[in-house]
């Protein structure tokens, strides 16, 4: 037996022996590939490396620090005064009445709130599967925008290429591009417009467009709804025939927020918020909307066909079609030369840049 147990200690030892040598050539190994891999960091230039691996140090090494810098560089400090407001989501999701709550526009009627209309944005913001910017445009750092107006200004301005160039391109209601490009480009990021004003031809479909929809009234949540919905369209309470179709994917709509269109007009422009009944209600522009959806979602923001000359009633109205001014002259929902006063204010201080 004690033979037994002397044979058992040497096994025992030689174990230990053997672990410990095993252990020894392994701590020798791992040490050796972490030397030689840091020499390559340090000596040999990234471009040396696999692609792959010198994006990754690349990013590893720029991470900490280029966020702060691209945000110090793209912060514009004059949209942040104008606004004078926390940052609030453009556009609502299915979730809108949490913020409606918190910001109260679940008190307020439409077109400045969400109240009377609440059942019909249930249904339609659960049928749309976005309420973000496009991936492509939120993951621009630095935004430079241009929003285009609709004015006659731009007749043969030759602006087509300029406006091209921007990172987004925000347009209005039914201003066509198709026969108008040398004017005023042909690509179009955003495009606000209600359901009087959206186009309903397929000829002017853009796969690259996200449609920003405005509810002015109860009817028009109604109305994208029972579109989206594949339901019979009630044409009741418009004041022209609304689309009868969308020429849309669901993934290019959004709804723009309330708190833009409220911002707008109460805060920029200093509309009351009231009206007697012997008054029209003022509301503003697509324009001035535009503009202001510009200011919460751009660094840079450049303006084109926004100069209306209310002087010169026979002049042209807009860049297509044959409207004269005088259209504008005889509109009670809208403000002209208050809204002409506050795009000026703008352009002195050099808030936005206009291209016309």
């Amino acid at each position: 037996m004690y033979q037994g147990f002397l044979v058992m200690r040497k096994f025992l030892f030689v174990g230990i022996i053997f672990a410990a040598l095993l252990h020894f050539m392994l701590h020798i190994f791992v040490q050796k590939k972490t030397i030689s891999t840091s020499i390559v960091t340090q000596q040999e230039p990234l471009t040396t490396l696999k692609p792959s691996t010198a994006e990754s140090l690349k990013y590893s090494l720029r991470l900490p620090t280029d966020p702060i810098k691209e945000y110090k560089s793209c912060y514009n400090e004059k949209f942040h005064l104008l606004l004078n407001m926390s940052e609030i989501e453009p556009f609502l999701c299915e979730n809108y009445r949490k913020q409606s709550a918190i910001f109260g526009t679940n008190k307020v009627d439409l077109p400045y709130g969400t109240r009377k209309g609440e059942r019909y944005f249930d249904v339609a913001l659960k049928k749309l599967p976005k309420c973000d910017l496009p991936d492509e445009i939120r993951n621009i750092s630095c935004k430079k925008c241009v929003v285009v107006g609709n004015g006659g200004v731009l007749r043969n301005s030759t602006l087509g290429k300029k406006i091209d160039s921007y990172d987004v391109i925000i347009r209005m209601n039914d201003g066509p591009v198709l026969g108008y490009e040398d004017d005023v480009g042909q690509k179009t990021t955003f495009r606000l417009c209600y359901p009087e004003s959206i186009f309903a031809d397929s000829l002017h479909y853009d796969p690259n467009t996200t449609v920003v929809l405005m509810m002015f009234k109860p009817h028009d949540v109604k109305w994208l709804s029972e579109l989206l919905l594949h339901r019979t369209v009630s044409t009741y309470g418009f004041w022209r025939k609304p689309a009868m179709r969308l020429i849309y994917q669901p993934h290019q709509l959004r709804v723009l927020n309330p708190l833009i269109l409220k911002q707008v007009s109460q805060n920029l422009l200093n509309f009351p918020t009231s009206f007697p009944k012997t008054e029209k209600p003022k509301h503003p522009t697509t324009g001035i909307i535009a503009i202001t959806l510009a200011l919460h979602i751009c660094n840079e923001v450049h303006i084109a066909g926004f100069k209306y000359n209310l002087t010169s009633l026979n002049s042209s109205l807009h860049y297509y079609g044959n409207d004269t001014m005088s259209v504008m002259a005889q509109n009670e929902y809208h403000n002209i030369s208050a809204e002409q006063m506050f795009l000026r204010d703008l352009i002195d201080h050099k808030t936005v840049t206009n291209l016309t």
